[in-house]
């Protein structure tokens, strides 16, 4: 018989809004917006130890001090098509996009663009595994779980524009 191990929990207070954080001992599941006042922010020094370094990586990212994460992941779903896209998603640098079908091909199957979105839409991992960094192919928004202003303010975030002449 297979031992599950336990989930554990925690909201993390954002500037995109309450995230709640899930994992287990073998390393984080799930980065996922939630409603404010939906639940308390966890209080710091209440985190589950196992989601204690994704809270932190979080809290440098959104404090500009990091831009890559380096976690351990425990992904209990997904197939392996979905594992596949995921695990793409990280090297799509801070501050890029890439497209749908820039995706695909990197996947080597440039036909599978609408699988590739599926996949990207079903990305456990808001933020941590970019999936805010797939845009359309003609350079427009499409769809967030998140929704599509979040997805905006990550990229404005990740990129702000360049400030202009001051006089």
């Amino acid at each position: 018989m297979q031992t599950v191990t336990p989930l554990a929990v925690a909201y993390l207070a954002s500037p995109v809004g309450l995230l709640e954080l899930r994992g287990t001992d073998a390393g984080l599941a799930a980065v996922l917006f939630r409603q404010d006042g939906e639940a308390a922010p966890t209080p710091p020094d209440t985190l589950p130890t196992c989601l204690r370094e994704a809270a932190q990586q979080l809290q440098a990212y959104f404090g500009r001090e990091l831009r890559t994460f380096d976690l351990t992941y425990d992904l209990q779903q997904g197939t392996d098509f979905q594992r596949r896209v995921w695990a793409a998603l990280p090297g799509i640098g801070y501050g890029r996009t890439a497209s749908y079908l820039d995706l695909a091909r990197q996947l080597g199957d440039p036909k599978a663009v609408r699988a590739v979105g599926a996949a990207n839409g079903q990305n456990p991992l808001a933020i941590v595994c970019p999936c805010h960094r797939i845009i359309g192919a003609g350079g427009q928004l499409t769809g967030y779980a998140g929704g599509l202003a979040r997805k905006k303010w990550l990229l404005t975030f990740e990129n702000p524009p360049a400030q202009g002449e001051l006089f």
